[in-house]
């Protein structure tokens, strides 16, 4: 038997079941003939023997194919035992017959077929030749007892009949089983195509619906669906465009461009519309179902068509592409939302010498002031101008890019921030922990690490409870090629509404702060490949009192974002 896979090999079984159930059929018709013509059954032989022989024949046919319906394993071993045993028993009809004369040679052919069919061509070959060298043995016994009718040439006309069948069947079976197994190759090829299709389409953020040229719906995606608040599957009748009355504007771009394809002076009509489409509840059919979900204002959709080659199905379908223009103003606002980001850069530049001079002005003038209202005017001016300059600095921060990445010993790098982030705060040695392991290499650029580091120990200062290791700078190997460093306070953790917006710009909780810090410091490290992120923490040891602690998750050191590697 050919090697098919399981789909094919069913056919080879079901081909099986045929053919015991004819093995079934031959051997009630031989048992039927007995006891019609029994007495014509040849004298050299008792009309029992051929009835012993038809009841043994209809038993191993009930035997097979039972055997075959309950156990369909070792297909091979369980054709060559049937067609054994069918040829065996036709060699018994063919002795108990009288030979050649008693026309029971044609009942070869039964396993003859069977083996070129199932069987490859050498086995096929060899069970004609089986068959061929029993019945001219079969001739050349009855010549050699002196039988006036022996005839060598009828037996070698039904082997050379025998040997042609095998021949033709086999290669007719062995063109089929190919042709088989090229349609389940296209099947399963179609079938992947169908489901990236309808996943493809189904996750797309676009609307797709097909319709023919009378405007019947035959499938629509999800996202369409959406757009237009309406719910239907394929299991419903197919619904018009026109069934619903708030579906009209569709309707109406539908025909105008479809009436347009086929009209000379419109042909040139752009096949785009931009249409408002406005559900109605009350204007739900029993074909498309409004969606409680469905836009409740209306939709402003861009719609696009275009034709499907639908030639040899000789039906003419056409896509409607659906786009919710809200998104495109969206993606659009974004454009402008970053065009003003670095316009508002550029005019950082453009304040910062006004507020030096003001600064200046201000200085000098405090050095004249007598009076208390003076002085507390002076220092509302100050303290304004140092807030100003602060969001200036982070704003023209947001634009530096690493240019200078390079493999630093973080060990180094932290041990110098913590002496100075003692000096100009005036802490305790004890105040901030430092736990990281000498000659640790990580590539970062060295002053977006600093700057880094220094806000959120700034943060972590203000919200700590002011005790010996209340602020901990320390490091986690989360892969093997991956190092976290975690800065921790002892505070108390954010709360979850203030964590959904920590690292948007200019948002804040502290009436003195910019809002830029960490957006700044997560901007920083995504600019060196690294990752800024805040985790809630709860120790064993104190479950009643959680905490948080910012996390830097550095990039891998053979890794370069931005400018040069070193």
């Amino acid at each position: 038997m050919p090697h098919l896979k399981t789909d094919s090999q069913t056919t080879f079984w079901r081909s099986l079941h045929a053919l015991n159930i004819v093995r079934l059929l031959i051997a009630c018709l031989l048992f039927l003939f007995w006891g019609l013509v029994n007495s014509g059954v040849p004298a050299t032989a008792s009309p029992f023997t051929y009835l012993n022989i038809s009841v043994f024949y209809l038993g191993i046919a009930v035997v097979f194919a039972l055997y075959t319906v309950f156990d369909r394993r070792n297909f091979f071993p369980q054709l060559v035992t049937q067609i054994s045993a069918d040829i065996a028993v036709v060699c018994l009809f063919y002795l108990v017959a009288g030979g050649m004369k008693g026309g029971m040679a044609i009942l070869f052919l039964f396993p003859i077929t069977s083996a070129a069919i199932l069987m490859q061509m050498p086995m096929a070959l060899f069970f004609a030749s089986i068959v061929t060298i029993f019945m001219l043995g079969g001739a050349f016994s009855r010549f050699v007892h002196g039988h006036a009718d022996t005839s060598f040439t009828h037996a070698g006309l039904y082997g050379a009949a025998f040997f042609a069948t095998v021949f033709f069947l086999n290669r007719l079976a062995a063109k089929l089983i190919d042709q088989e197994r090229l349609a389940l190759l296209q099947e399963q090829a179609l079938h992947t195509q169908e489901e990236i299709n309808r996943l493809v389409i189904a996750e797309m953020d676009d609307g797709v619906m097909v319709v023919d040229n009378d405007g019947v719906i035959f499938t629509c995606n999800p996202a369409a669906q959406n757009l237009l608040g309406v719910s239907w599957n394929a299991r419903m009748p197919r619904p018009r465009l026109l069934d619903v009355a708030y579906l009209k504007p569709l309707a109406d771009a539908f025909f105008t461009w479809r009436n347009a394809r086929g009209n000379t002076s419109l042909s040139q009509l752009e096949p785009v519309a931009y249409l408002n489409i406005k559900p109605a509840k009350e204007e739900a059919t029993t074909t498309l179902l409004h969606r409680d979900d469905g836009p409740a204002l209306g939709n402003h959709l861009k719609i696009r068509f275009s034709t499907v080659t639908t030639e040899p199905l000789h039906q003419d379908l056409n896509v409607i592409f659906l786009q919710d223009v809200a998104k495109i103003d969206e993606r659009a606002q974004q454009l402008k939302l970053a065009a003003m980001g670095r316009l508002t850069a550029s005019i950082a530049h453009e304040v910062r010498n006004p507020l030096a001079a003001i600064s200046h002005a201000s200085a000098l003038f405090a050095e004249d002031a007598q009076s208390p209202s003076q002085q507390r005017l002076l220092k509302i001016v100050s303290d304004n101008v140092s807030r100003l300059n602060r969001m200036v600095e982070d704003i023209l921060n947001l634009s530096r890019k690493a240019q200078s990445q390079e493999l630093i010993d973080l060990s180094e790098i932290i041990d110098d921030i913590k002496t100075s982030f003692e000096e100009i705060h005036g802490l305790p040695q004890d105040r901030l922990y430092v736990d990281i392991p000498e000659n640790l290499r990580v590539r970062f650029d060295p002053v977006h690490l600093r700057e880094v580091v220094l806000n959120l120990l700034n943060n972590a200062l203000r919200y700590s409870s002011g005790l010996p290791g209340s602020i901990r700078l320390y490091t986690i190997q989360s892969t093997p090629t991956r190092m976290e460093l975690h800065v921790q306070d002892d505070g108390p953790p954010i709360t979850p509404a203030v964590r959904a917006h920590l690292f948007e710009p200019f948002y804040t909780t502290s009436r003195q702060g910019t809002g830029l810090g960490l957006y700044l410091a997560r901007e920083l490290c995504s600019n060196n490949g690294a990752m800024l992120d805040y985790e809630f923490h709860l120790d064993l040891r104190n479950l009643d009192q959680p905490t948080g602690r910012f996390v830097i998750t550095f990039a891998a050191p053979d890794i370069h974002y931005g400018g040069f590697p070193s």
